[in-house]
């Protein structure tokens, strides 16, 4: 059935392709995706599946039911775009002023969709069900996963699977692990208040500079002496505002930045660390602060026996000496480790670095592509996926129906 499989999303890629091109055509931005979401949501109704729209907010949902029971899986593509300004020369450039698709969410999306024609066109060889969980926002915290999951996109779901076209990884390769894989990102706002006044006259002064120089020279203790060191933790100050004369000492300082942690009671005590330092040298310089800590995506954490499952489905479709196993995993953020959270799955990157066509530049920029053939690879380690899960001679499909 499988090889059935492989035949049939092969004849689609063009189909990909086309999907892909019009999509990164016509980007949108994240929280702003109406059309692609209509599309989303029309291409799957037209290939015959049940489809929910609006799910928390402009995701969409597409429910393929097998016709014997067994396991259900999910399986996820994000496609919003960012904010950035396509400077490509290919004909599919971006159509829309400084919006772009520079992460790859549009080869996810017709990915997905390839995928769902397969398999519903299949439907009647499932000992399961499948469901497609078209998201959008990720791009955007607090993003587009938990608004989906709090509506019950995982509702009757057993396992959850997605993955991540990769510009730094070659095409034909794949990057997968257990346990945290990209890091939880969160960011910070300071504002200092101090009392402005004359450079000669400093002792009549609250030297807002000199109060934000203090904090965010100690920041960096937290890490140091405060975490433990097994466990990897990063506080960098992006930005620091104050001023606007020489002569005159500043009443106001501001100073932004971010954290990226992989262990949650970690990123909790950065948090309180941070908070009380902050209040301490205030308190010393009698100055007052606002201090707001938002918290972005957490650590995607992938589960061992899904990720052992797919390394067995990796080796139907590439290479063993293609699969790469993360060592050390990325300080990026991902809000599917919103669906970890509360299902068992794996998140993993699909190599589609291509010199040849100038597929070498990283995400969110603004010549990113990527090799359109990973598409091909991604969709056929999806059916695979969906194979060893509702497969009826495989012993992960005896088990009870799920209920979508």
């Amino acid at each position: 059935m499988l090889e059935t499989w492989y035949k049939e999303i092969e004849s689609m890629y063009d189909q990909m392709v086309e999907w892909r091109r019009y999509l990164h055509e016509n980007p949108e931005l994240s929280f702003q995706e109406i059309n692609t979401s209509k599309m989303i949501g029309d291409l799957l109704e037209s290939f015959g599946i049940e489809v929910r729209r609006n799910v928390g907010g402009n995701g969409v949902v597409g429910k393929i039911y097998g016709a014997k029971p067994g396991k259900t899986i999910a399986l996820r593509a994000d496609f919003d775009a960012l904010p950035i300004q396509d400077e490509k020369n290919v004909e599919f450039k971006s159509k829309v002023p400084g919006v772009m698709h520079a992460c790859g969410h549009d080869g996810h999306t017709a990915t997905l969709l390839a995928v769902a024609k397969v398999l519903q066109e299949n439907a009647e060889n499932l000992a399961g069900n499948v469901v497609l969980l078209h998201q959008h926002a990720e791009e955007l915290p607090p993003g587009g996963a938990i608004a989906m999951i709090e509506d019950g996109c995982l509702d009757g779901v057993d396992v959850v699977y997605g993955a991540h076209l990769a510009s730094g990884t070659e095409l034909g390769s794949v990057l997968y692990g257990t346990g945290p894989v990209s890091a939880a990102s969160d960011s910070f706002d300071l504002k200092i208040q101090g009392k402005g006044g004359h450079g000669a006259s400093p002792h009549q002064t609250i030297d807002a500079v000199a109060v934000g120089a203090q904090i965010a020279n100690q920041l960096k203790h937290i890490v140091s002496r405060r975490i433990n060191p097994q466990k990897p933790a990063v506080i960098s100050i992006g930005s620091f505002h104050a001023g606007n004369a020489g002569n005159v000492i500043a009443d106001t300082a501001e100073l932004t930045g971010t954290v990226r942690t992989f262990d949650e009671d970690v990123r909790l005590l950065i948090e309180e660390e941070m908070e009380q330092l902050i209040s301490g040298v205030c308190k010393a310089f009698q100055a007052t602060y606002e201090f707001s800590y938002l918290k972005g995506y957490p650590s995607t954490v992938n589960t061992a026996d899904e990720t052992n499952i797919l390394e067995k489905c990796l080796i139907d479709v590439l290479p063993e000496s293609k699969l790469e196993k993360i060592d050390k995993p990325g300080l990026g953020g991902e809000d599917f480790a919103y669906y970890l959270q509360n299902r068992p799955g794996c998140f993993f990157s699909v190599g589609a670095r291509s010199e040849e066509i100038d597929a070498i530049y990283p995400h969110h920029h603004p010549k990113f592509t990527f090799d359109e053939r990973a598409m091909l690879h991604t969709a056929k380690i999806f059916l695979s996926l969906v194979d060893y899960y509702t497969n009826a001679e495989k012993k992960a499909a005896l088990v009870n129906s799920s209920t979508i």
